[in-house]
């Protein structure tokens, strides 16, 4: 029988951690065996409890916050070591619907029926992802039974152009506009299905990144190395929307002005970079303070939690 683990990652947001294991204890399994592995990154809320509460779970304590990226990289060694046929990396500020890892395992294993011949495998897959009632962006928007049905992320954008990256779909109302399996350009670290060969022959997220475009690297890499990356619309998922982070603050200019940087100038054209360097130069001179160290660490390599205070 494949074996499937779900790795979670707390930082901070214990009810929310909580929240995530008790939808997981809702899901339902076929053809395949579930283990949970819980990472507490050095979380300033300790879970001793849920330890408890969660006892037949796997729970590991890093000894400092290794960041989103290397974080999880701790669950999926140890999911690795175990067995794991496929990792499911799930935030912890998430609600899992009951049919979501039936449905992500049921797409991943008819791809391993087909011939061994495909160059092109379907090896990472990612849900629908809706943003959990009353987290919306913009909640004026929308009409009582809307919500729970606003797309969060319905496949992922690369603007290569700019080096840009979107959510498709995102602050729409499901309609079934997007139910369409399909090749996606990333998907979502929030929610991210992965066969066991992915890692073992491209390795895992890169810690350089620390925290965000971290997902989008680690795709680009599974796409240069010849697996699909899919977008999976039967399987589902619920985003408490940053749950651990203040959109818009000075930890999203830090990590993304920094991590942009980082991504692009590793695989965007050279006409991109040249433009991506024009725009550093300008950010440097007028951009936001934690913007102007971003570029100003990405230039002295200074990666993984970098500069940033917490």
């Amino acid at each position: 029988m494949k074996k499937v683990f779900i790795v979670v990652l707390h930082y901070k947001g214990k009810q929310f951690t909580r929240q995530c294991l008790l939808s997981l204890e809702k899901t339902k399994t076929a053809g395949f065996s579930l283990k949970a592995v819980v990472v507490d990154n050095n979380s300033p809320e300790p879970i001793t409890d849920l330890k408890k509460e969660f006892n037949r779970y796997i729970f590991i304590e890093n000894k400092e916050n290794l960041g989103f990226a290397e974080g999880n990289n701790v669950g999926i060694r140890k999911a690795l070591q175990d067995g794991a046929d496929y990792v499911f990396v799930v935030n912890n500020d998430t609600i899992l619907d009951k049919n979501l890892l039936v449905q992500l395992f049921k797409v991943a294993s008819l791809n391993d029926k087909q011939s061994l011949l495909l160059r092109n495998k379907t090896a990472i897959l990612g849900p629908k992802i809706y943003f959990a009632p009353g987290y919306e962006y913009h909640k004026e928007r929308y009409k009582e039974n809307d919500q729970g049905k606003v797309f969060w992320y319905a496949g992922g954008i690369i603007d290569w152009q700019n080096i840009l990256v979107s959510h498709r779909g995102v602050d729409e109302v499901d309609h079934g506009q997007y139910d369409e399996e399909a090749e996606t350009g990333f998907t979502s670290g929030c929610a991210m299905f992965v066969k066991r060969e992915v890692f073992e022959k491209i390795g895992l997220f890169d810690k350089r990144y620390f925290l965000y475009l971290e997902d989008v690297e680690f795709c680009q890499r599974a796409k240069r190395a010849g697996f699909k990356v899919i977008y999976a619309p039967k399987a589902s998922l619920w985003h408490l929307n940053a749950g651990s982070s203040e959109v818009g603050g000075p930890l999203h200019d830090y990590y993304l002005t920094r991590n942009r940087m980082l991504f692009g100038m590793k695989y965007a054209s050279w006409r991109a970079k040249t433009a991506l360097i024009r725009e550093s130069i300008r950010l440097l001179i007028k951009g936001r303070r934690w913007q102007k160290i971003g570029i100003r660490d990405f230039f002295l390599g200074k990666f993984g939690k970098g500069s940033y205070e917490a």
